[in-house]
């Protein structure tokens, strides 16, 4: 495999002088189609500058929208839709989960959006950061690789919530106790008509735009990846059919959500069941998010019954995130959310069953309460839009997963793709064969950024 020395890398998603590259835009898209793949570069390095020149009109509603009808190849990406996708920090450490993390991610959302001549997307994008006001010294490096930082304070403060119960625990739980909360704050960015919330330890390896589309139809039968099939067959969830006394009619209900759940924090066949935090498409909201201040003000979670003793806890994070999105959703609003397949969408590489997986030989209840169920470690990778970094650990610990066993094979793989994208990012359209840095360590599928395995023999980002 080649090899070529690392470089720096620098901002591909800032300008220096935004009027001189207004200026030459207008000249450049001028000229004729031999040099489209100079634009391409062009647009490529001056994002953020292009979202900020642009913000009037890619940041419009989608009424006027038909996906029908769009086309990618045509349409300019300043006169497409812009998806806000939103990562969240409730603490600041300047680590590779968060600088090489947050510029792999930004990056695979880039490749996957309209500014991609190679990708199909009919939708822009643009970078957001929601970070609590005790990690904002990890500002000034998020703006530097092109992220919008929103500096934020929990929703509710944890001596305003009533429930006694709620309020004296959610400090404990999950990972982050109350300041989980802040991921909530996505439901305020109603400048973009959606917004997808992800950990900065995931990639974007597909376009969603079958998401948006069908949000946008308010009809999901068009989408590949629904996690229960059979009760949207007739006409896609968010769509009832109400019949009246004169002929029947169609009731549309919107789409509000699209998340994933995490089977793995709860006993085979039980439910309720959390969302997996660590994705979740969403129609932002002043109206929703308020209605998500006034049920943590209420702090209606009991203990042994979850939120308003539905069964929305007790789990793993079932007090912030992970309890309170499926208890809006199934139980406060039934019909305007719909659950995607986990080894599509925010996949993880996990064991569908409860009993542990032997020389390829799976054993055990689904936990999803299926007499059978789909192993996600089986998927092909073209299948998957987005994966995770949970089971698989994260990219930057130069894990090699050469084992040849059901997990290691995928997560491999997996791993694989996010160096794909890391490689990119330092030197775009780089040929798949080239290895970029100059680590040695299985050099061909880590291209060259690993010199070891473990954490220490990460070779990290270097952002001037």
């Amino acid at each position: 495999m080649e090899r070529r020395s690392k470089r720096y890398l620098r901002n591909p998603y800032s300008s220096q002088d935004s009027r001189s590259s207004l200026r030459t835009l207008a000249v450049v898209t001028a000229i004729s189609a031999v040099l489209c793949f100079s634009l391409y570069n062009y647009h490529y390095s001056n994002t953020t500058l292009d979202h900020e020149t642009h913000k009037i009109s890619s940041l419009r509603s989608t009424e006027s929208f038909n996906p029908d009808n769009h086309d990618s190849n045509k349409v300019s990406y300043s006169d497409a839709p812009t998806i806000a996708y939103a990562v969240s920090l409730t603490s600041c450490e300047e680590t590779p989960s968060l600088i090489d993390g947050a510029a792999v991610l930004l990056h695979s959302i880039h490749m996957s959006s309209i500014r991609n001549p190679l990708s199909s997307s009919k939708y822009d994008y643009r970078m957001y950061a929601i970070v609590h006001n005790s990690a904002t010294a990890c500002r000034p490096i998020l703006e530097k690789i092109g992220y919008t930082v929103q500096q934020v304070d929990v929703p509710v403060p944890v001596a305003d919530i009533q429930g006694d119960f709620l309020r004296e625990n959610v400090p404990q739980n999950g990972c982050c106790g109350e300041l989980e909360f802040i991921k909530l704050w996505a439901y305020t960015l109603v400048e973009h008509p959606f917004v997808v919330h992800l950990d900065l330890d995931t990639v974007v390896l597909k376009p969603m735009d079958e998401l948006f589309d069908a949000a946008i139809r308010g009809d999901t039968r068009h989408v590949s990846a629904v996690m229960w099939p059979q009760e949207h067959h007739l006409l896609g969830s968010g769509i009832e059919e109400e019949e009246e006394k004169e002929g029947g009619t169609h009731q549309e209900k919107p789409i509000h959500a699209f998340f994933t759940r995490d089977y793995n924090m709860r006993s085979a066949g039980k439910k309720p069941v959390g969302v997996q935090g660590g994705f979740l498409v969403i129609r932002p909201s002043m109206q929703v998010f308020e209605e998500f201040q006034d049920i943590i003000r209420k702090g209606d979670y009991r203990q042994g019954g979850g939120w308003g003793g539905k069964g929305y806890g007790p789990f793993y994070g079932s007090m912030t995130f992970q309890g309170i999105i499926p208890y809006y959703y199934d139980e406060l609003h039934p019909g305007t959310a719909i659950e995607l397949n986990r080894c599509v969408y925010n996949q993880m590489a996990d064991n569908p069953r409860d009993k542990r997986t032997v020389n390829d030989v799976v054993s055990g209840k689904c936990r999803d309460g299926r007499e059978d169920c789909e192993d996600c470690r089986e998927r092909n990778i073209e299948d998957v839009v987005t994966a995770h970094f949970t089971l698989c650990q994260k990219p930057w610990h130069c894990l090699p997963h050469d084992q040849d066993m059901l997990q290691h094979r995928l997560c491999r793989k997996l791993f694989g793709e996010w160096y794909r994208i890391r490689a990119d990012l330092e030197r775009p359209n780089v040929p798949d064969d080239l290895v970029v840095g100059e680590g040695g360590f299985q050099a061909d599928h880590f291209r060259g950024f690993c010199k070891g395995p473990g954490k220490k023999g990460y070779i990290p980002l270097k952002i001037e």
